[in-house]
């Protein structure tokens, strides 16, 4: 069990980088977690893996707390950074050797542990091969390998699937869907496919705030039967603002707090008896109301599923 819990993080220059972080992932199923740059995640994966400490809240790893039973709790957790630190001179197999001892494992244990990892992540072939001759997808395997060496029962993947091809993409999400089942795993990743394949349950960050969490079919059903446009112009802010605000059936309109002339990035939000009855017209009628201002360069449906929900709720955070 991952735990999570009122998470916040200040560094130098006050800065902000996490703010009443809260959320818990479990066997049984994968947790998203998803952000635009920026909003925190990674900040939230090192505390987690013991290389920050919060500067309030509190983060449990099968009930050890990260600050004050860190050697347990890590114990406890396999961990994947963005950027995994390998010794590119060292062989495959003696790198995870290496790390397999580092974690305690008598020799034995040793040979088991590191032949088990590398048949589960696809590396068996290559345990021989030197670290720094392997592709960028097959190091991020050695990475992949390496966490599971002590058979941990918490996970944590940041972009575990990076520089890997769609097909080695595939089995790394397939396993990572397995390991699921058995462990609390928590993945991070900007591929909302592939959220959406493998997670049942996803937490949006943003600017350091959860801004949605819970079952990705209920965080989805937020904005069912309404329609997105994503509209990029020209013209004064506020001017286009209240323009768009004008036309029936426009719920919200978020993008337009920067000042001067655009380019805009523009997303409107309609109700849902608007859309079923007459979508067509109310976006003629949205890019009737831009011209009347300033000059439209797009305007176009955003995208349904998970990614119209992630674009949704960061942009609407990021409005004052």
């Amino acid at each position: 069990m991952i735990e999570v819990q009122g998470l916040c993080k200040d560094f130098a220059g006050g800065v902000r980088a996490l703010r009443e972080v809260s959320f818990s992932a479990a066997p049984g199923g994968v947790l998203g977690f998803l952000g635009p740059n920026g909003a925190g995640k990674t900040t939230t994966l090192r505390i987690l893996a013991g290389y920050l400490r919060p500067s309030a809240g509190s983060a449990r790893i099968c009930g050890h707390d990260v600050v004050t039973d860190s050697l347990a709790a890590r114990r406890l957790l396999g961990y994947l950074p963005e950027q995994v630190p390998l010794y590119r001179e060292m062989r495959v197999q003696e790198y995870l050797t290496y790390r397999a001892e580092l974690r305690g494992l008598r020799r034995a244990e040793r040979r088991r542990a590191v032949g088990e990892a590398l048949e589960r992540v696809g590396l068996a072939g290559q345990a021989e091969r030197i670290i720094g001759q392997l592709s960028k997808g097959f190091r991020q395997r050695v990475g992949l390998a390496d966490a599971l060496l002590h058979q941990p029962p918490a996970l944590v993947l940041d972009e575990p699937t990076d520089g890997l091809d769609p097909n080695q993409r595939r089995e790394v999400l397939d396993l990572i869907a397995q390991l699921g089942q058995e462990r609390a795993v928590v993945l991070s990743t900007h591929v909302l496919p592939e959220v959406e394949r493998i997670c049942k349950e996803v937490v949006i960050l943003d600017r350091g705030r959860v801004v949605a969490s819970g079952p990705l079919v209920q965080i989805a059903e937020r904005l069912v039967d309404h329609e997105i446009v994503e509209i990029r112009c020209r013209g004064p802010a506020a001017a286009l603002a209240a323009a768009l605000r004008q036309v029936p059936g426009v719920i919200e309109v978020m993008g337009l707090d920067a000042e001067g002339e655009g380019p805009h990035d523009v997303r409107v939000r309609l109700s849902a008896e608007r859309v079923q009855h007459e979508a067509e017209r109310s976006r003629e009628e949205l890019a009737r109301a831009v011209l009347s201002v300033g000059a439209l360069q797009e305007l176009r449906p955003a995208r349904s599923g998970l990614e119209a929900v992630f674009r949704w709720l960061t942009a609407a955070e990021a409005s004052p």
